[in-house]
């Protein structure tokens, strides 16, 4: 699309961010909520809304919503009651959901979100409200039936729901992205988008910059990724723009993501007022939170990425980039912090964390909490580097990786092992430092004549001299000083 027709629109997008809580049962019954068990075994009378059963609330789950308000900043509310939202569909077994309308366990909030080429921005929350999953309906292949998995059924979930004020893909990247560190932060959910423990629905819709009011928008439901919800919003720009400047009118409507096509397509025409038709629900008594309660779950809350972020920069000097990138996970930023308990060179730690060890990660396909050195070792490593004892080329490439294999041996000993400790001595290393002096006579005489590359070549001597095990930096001092 040409930029200059892009330009005469606003983007206004507003997300509902599902987050399964990671509780080991379900919002109204012992159920379990393990993912990946076989369909339909994870489930009783309560779950199927059989006649005369009756919901009991977890309240692992009030507690689980209450701290992602704290963390939100978010009014948390001391009085509440659940409501029942009433809708036909196969995975839903009662035939209503029971949910939050009008009194959500958090009010207001905000989220402040750092896209690529922006400045951090602050997003309204309108709403943290809790509410059960449905089940799963599942299309086999060339199969003309639907099987319904109620597994799911059930389990609990909170709904984080902005006001419209995200203007672009990059900034609901930007969102989803905080909320997930969030939850994993929290400890509440495990942010798995794959496994449906995380989903967005997005609201999108475009209006001329100097409109009052908002185009219709349209609702692309259950992204599941990221990536998706960013293509999602930028072919939804695209469509409804497109069809704004044909003279075409945008139904206001709920529509599916296709990831192949990486298109939307309608499902259903959206009303304008939805009758759920809702009302207490007359099995679940009123919760009150008191202040006594409040406060001991305040007392449990953990430093939080944002607040991490900040004081890397602040106690430890790092760049705001190495900063950001130590606080995307709980885990490495935890181990950060251990590690800086145990040297006092915080730029070498983030550097080993954020290169030698993140590719072992991601090579292993492991977590941080799983990586086999403790801070203590990677520290006695960065202190055989700053002392000059091993060089930064083979701690990271011989040391490092031979640690992984046997972290029995302190990693002094290790080196010594493999015969890696650096020479620090200057009479050997002036030795060494002669007889390439002596063998490269005519290179001598060019270097002295002004040819000063040379002096690579004469390392590269001395270094393979010494088996490499000459201090890089003397040596180079000593050559210099010798070659004049």
């Amino acid at each position: 699309m040409d930029k200059s027709i892009r330009d005469k629109y606003t983007v206004v997008i507003g997300l509902e961010v599902h987050a399964q809580l990671a509780t080991s049962t379900k919002i109204y019954n012992s159920d379990a909520t393990n993912f990946g068990n076989s369909p339909n075994t994870n489930i009783s009378v309560i779950t199927l809304g059989h006649p005369g059963t009756l919901p009991k609330l977890n309240k692992k789950v009030v507690e689980y919503a209450i701290k992602m308000g704290l963390a939100c900043r978010s009014e948390i509310s001391r009085e509440m009651i659940f409501d029942r939202k009433n809708y036909f569909y196969p995975d839903l077994p009662k035939g209503y959901q029971i949910t939050q309308d009008r009194t959500p366990i958090c009010v207001g909030g905000k989220v402040w979100v750092s896209p690529r080429n922006g400045e951090e921005r602050e997003i309204r929350l309108n709403r943290i409200h809790i509410e059960e999953d449905a089940g799963k309906s599942i299309h086999l292949p060339e199969e003309t039936d639907t099987l319904v998995d109620f597994n799911r059924a059930g389990v609990p979930l909170i709904e984080i729901v902005t006001e419209p004020d995200l203007r672009s893909s990059d900034e609901a990247h930007s969102f989803l992205n905080e909320v997930r560190k969030l939850v994993k932060y929290l400890d509440i959910c495990d942010g798995n988008m794959e496994e449906g423990s995380l989903r967005c629905d997005a609201n999108i819709s475009v209006m001329l910059k100097d409109a009052k009011e908002y185009g219709k928008k349209v609702e692309v439901k259950n992204m599941n990724s990221m990536r998706n919800l960013q293509h999602a919003i930028e072919h939804e720009i695209e469509r409804q723009i497109t069809a704004l400047e044909a003279g075409e009118e945008i139904l206001s409507e709920t529509r599916t993501f296709d990831v192949a096509t990486g298109t939307t397509s309608g499902m259903r025409t959206k009303e304008e007022l939805n009758d759920y038709r809702y009302f207490p629900d007359p099995d679940l008594s009123p919760v009150h939170v008191s202040e006594e309660w409040l406060a001991q779950i305040e007392a449990t809350m953990p430093a939080l990425p944002r607040e991490l972020y900040e004081a890397f920069i602040k106690d430890y000097d790092l760049p705001a980039y190495d900063a950001q990138i130590l606080t995307d996970s709980k885990e490495i930023a935890t181990y950060f912090q251990q590690l800086c308990k145990n040297t006092n060179n915080y730029k070498a730690a983030s550097n080993w964390l954020m290169g030698p060890v993140k590719s072992v990660l991601n090579e292993q396909g492991i977590n941080m909490i799983d990586f086999p050195l403790h801070p203590q070792q990677l520290a006695e490593i960065i202190e055989l580097v700053d002392s000059n004892k091993v060089s930064h080329s083979a701690a990271s490439q011989q040391l490092f990786p031979e640690m992984l294999k046997n972290n029995e041996d302190s990693a002094l000993k290790l080196a010594e092992k493999l015969n890696l400790v650096q020479d620090s001595n200057e009479n050997s290393i002036g030795l060494i430092i002669d007889e390439v002096i002596a063998e490269n006579e005519k290179k001598v005489e060019e270097y002295r004549k002004g040819k000063k590359g040379l002096i690579g070549m004469f390392m590269g001597q001395v270094m393979n001299k010494s088996e490499g095990k000459a201090d890089p930096q003397l040596a180079n001092q000593l050559l210099r000083e010798k070659l004049k």
